[in-house]
């Protein structure tokens, strides 16, 4: 092959390279920048006077004084919609039967609308659920519900030969010709003032307990939940696999066994994570008992027989880089096998050793399969470390796949669902960043 060929291929190459990674770039960004622009939205939001109510409610959180003022305030600009709803009230007794019921059913919806828009109104009972106790807590979703409020929808079924089409229809006109049709325009014209929305940053979102599903409060029992299923799989597997890692390098001579416990390794590295999950239920759960149900022991153990063929494989190869002078000139000095292991060998490859453990406990951060049928629960408050073997968890993993496609109100927890994905991405970056680093200091004290 000739220069001017070799110089075309390795332009070629080097031009195929950048590209790969110009378009691996552009398609991360693609994922993460609306991960992290609406997952930042769950702590800075413009907030309404209903969320500070909620956070005083049930948290305990705000000054009372401040908040009585801003509820005053906010209750001058409703009464008069409670005056309108009052007065169509009493017009409707004055209807003809067949005219009553008509606007009746109308009258129901923008009364629904509006208990969701500010909370319940006059004369309804006291809710039950927390969910129905305040209005909108977030401007937008308050911008969304006084859009549900104002306008009606339909659907165009004219053309046959095409989908429907949804359009919207002004509910005033509905109610032409009676007094509520100012209330309305009203509405939307001292919505601000009837909600008085201002910036906020709620970092409980990050530290407080989850209010009636989610609907309120925080993630921070999803946190630890994390934290504590994938520590506790590390505790387990890390230590597992560095021996079992020491032995095959080693102790292991070539022959059946050797193959075998290799060819076992591997297979537990690609078996897919639902098959981990339904081996936990039945061995540590149904055949172990290590706990009646579901618990955090249960999910740890099944994480770390997930984890550790990646642990194993990576102190394998981390102690197989370890030159082998470093071996002879410690057993030249008379040191044992051991010894040599433990004093020479696995300090040298504690970088590569550190690296796999934390980037397996990225991984036990993020699984979910697993921990479906061993640990994991949609709703539950923090647990403390005495609870680890009888009690379950929520868990980020499990949450936002909860959130997202089982939860009754999934499309009203947006919010909730990205800062949970946020805080997961978050976590896992961060155990691969401490990896590099743990990584690069160990390497440069065994230099030194």
């Amino acid at each position: 092959m000739n220069i001017g060929t070799r110089k075309i291929l390795d332009r070629s190459f080097t031009a195929v390279g950048i590209g790969s990674i110009v378009v691996m770039a552009f398609a991360l960004m693609i994922v993460v920048v609306p991960i992290v622009y609406n997952g930042i939205g769950a702590v800075f939001f413009t907030g309404t006077v209903e969320h500070r109510k909620m956070l005083y409610s049930e948290f305990k959180r705000g000054d009372s004084q401040e908040l009585s003022s801003e509820v005053a305030s906010s209750n001058r600009y409703r009464a008069k919609v409670y005056e309108m709803l009052t007065g169509f009230e009493a017009e409707l007794e004055t209807m003809a039967p067949e005219k009553k019921a008509e606007y009746q059913s109308k009258y129901s919806q923008v009364r629904t609308a509006l208990q969701s828009l500010l909370g319940p109104l006059p004369g309804d009972p006291e809710p039950m659920l927390t969910r129905f106790k305040y209005g909108q807590t977030r401007w937008e979703k308050a911008e969304e519900k006084l859009h549900d409020l104002l306008y009606e929808s339909k659907w165009d079924n004219s053309n046959s030969s095409v989908m429907s089409k949804e359009y919207f229809v002004s509910r005033a006109i509905g109610f032409e010709g009676t007094s509520l049709v100012r209330l309305f325009p009203y509405i939307k014209d001292n919505l601000e003032n009837m909600l008085l929305p201002e910036f906020t940053v709620y970092w409980g979102f990050i530290t407080d307990s989850s209010v009636d599903s989610h609907f309120f409060g925080g993630i921070w029992p999803e946190i630890q939940g994390t934290f504590f299923l994938a520590i506790g799989a590390m505790l387990f597997a890390f230590p597992l696999g560095v021996v079992a890692a020491v032995y095959f390098t080693e102790y292991a001579r070539p022959g059946f066994l050797n193959s075998m416990l290799r060819s076992a390794n591997s297979t537990l590295a690609g078996v897919p994570s639902i098959v981990f999950g339904m081996f936990g239920l039945a061995f540590f759960i149904n055949t172990m008992k290590v706990s009646e149900s579901k618990s955090v022991i249960a999910g740890a153990l099944t994480l770390a027989i997930m984890i550790l063929p990646t642990i194993i494989r990576a102190a394998e190869e981390a102690i197989l880089a370890v030159p082998k002078t470093y071996r002879e000139a410690s057993l030249s000095l008379g040191s044992t096998k051991w010894n040599t292991i433990a004093t020479v060998i696995l300090p040298a490859a504690l970088p590569g050793i550190l690296t796999g453990g934390v980037r397996s406990l990225g991984r036990a951060a993020g699984e979910t399969a697993p921990i479906i049928f061993t640990a994991a629960v949609s709703v539950g408050s923090a647990i403390g470390l005495a609870d680890v073997f009888s009690s379950p968890t929520p868990a980020l993993s499990w949450n936002i796949y909860n959130l997202a496609s089982e939860h009754e109100a999934a499309a009203q927890l947006r919010h909730v669902q990205y800062g949970m994905v946020l805080a997961l991405v978050t976590i896992v970056l961060l155990l691969n960043l401490s990896a590099i680093v743990l990584r690069a200091r160990i390497s440069k004290k065994l230099k030194c």
